[in-house]
């Protein structure tokens, strides 16, 4: 190997670093319903968008963070640096409240955040079940959820700053009705969306979150550590309402695969990581993944995506 190669190898591994699920599920499992905890906050005081898009947080050049939330004529915004490993709350009059993100249970994160949004003036009651997750405990009662591992923390973020710049890209493709790229506390995934321009019929047995996140057409794709009946991090893609003969449709790369009972087109990550080009790579299963949704959905193509150039 070649100098230039073995440094370029280097940055590859700096910039797309192993998540193996078995190594960090218990810090996984804790910072998902942290991350819970701080969206529920947001909800609670943001007016409903469509398909539920006031309620994500996005990735920073440090974390994550909430976005300016509403609080009467003030605003205030909720980070987790996960780089210094931080909670930071901050306020449109310049107030400031922090606390180091290390082990502690979820009952504990819970009552710390409420006392520091308090200490702001800041009085929020949110609903403490968290969702999208077997056997939920109530936040302020969770004592079994408790590890925290800073360096697969901000493995998981490192990865999140690749993701999210493709996703970017690929958004930028097309001209249509489309998501920002956000990330989902509920499935804990980082997401973005692509519409038809059309309704879509109701979902068989769909609830009120369902009914309102896929009341149209939609070709949709994202990264999640794993779960679900997949045990490494992923990146999916799905059609909903799903076209006839989407599950055949061919897809790239090669290492891509039609999962039957997630009813998505699954990459893994760790394919993206060892390519010789990530980037490409997962461009082309997005692109190949939404191809089969909107060909064989039959959408109006040319008036949705940008010309090339």
């Amino acid at each position: 190997m070649t100098r230039t190669e073995d440094r370029d190898q280097t940055a590859r591994a700096e910039a797309w670093p192993a998540l193996p699920l078995d190594q960090w599920r218990d810090t996984y499992a804790t910072l998902h319903r942290w991350t819970q905890v701080v969206g529920k906050i947001r909800l609670a005081q943001a007016p409903l968008i469509n398909h539920w898009w006031q309620v994500p947080l996005y990735v920073t050049c440090r974390g994550l963070t909430t976005s300016p939330i509403p609080y009467g004529s003030r605003a205030f915004q909720i980070d987790f640096d996960l780089t210094d490993h931080r909670l930071v709350i901050q306020t449109s009059d310049g107030a400031a409240e922090s606390f180091a993100l290390q082990r502690r249970t979820v009952a504990d994160f819970y009552s710390e955040v409420m006392g520091r949004l308090r200490s702001l003036g800041l009085e929020i009651r949110i609903w403490t079940m968290p969702v999208e997750i077997a056997e939920p405990i109530a936040f302020e009662a969770d004592r079994e959820h408790g590890a925290y591992d800073p360096d697969f923390v901000h493995r998981f973020w490192r990865i999140l700053v690749q993701v999210d710049r493709i996703f970017i890209a690929f958004r930028a493709r097309f001209v249509g009705k489309v998501s920002p790229v956000h990330f989902f506390w509920g499935s804990f995934d980082l997401a973005v969306t692509r519409f038809s321009g059309r309704a879509a019929p109701v979902k068989p047995g769909a609830d009120r979150v369902t009914r309102e996140a896929y009341s149209h057409e939609v070709s949709s794709c994202g990264f999640w550590p794993g779960g679900d009946g997949i045990e490494e991090p992923a990146f999916y893609s799905y059609a909903s309402p799903e076209p006839p003969d989407f599950p055949t449709a061919p897809v790239h790369p090669g290492a891509a695969f039609y999962h039957r009972e997630l009813g998505q087109f699954i990459l893994p990550y760790e394919a993206v990581r060892q390519s010789d080009a990530p980037d490409a790579m997962l461009l082309d299963f997005l692109q190949t993944t939404y191809d089969a949704a909107a060909n064989l959905g039959h959408w109006e193509r040319a008036s949705l995506e940008r010309v090339s150039g």
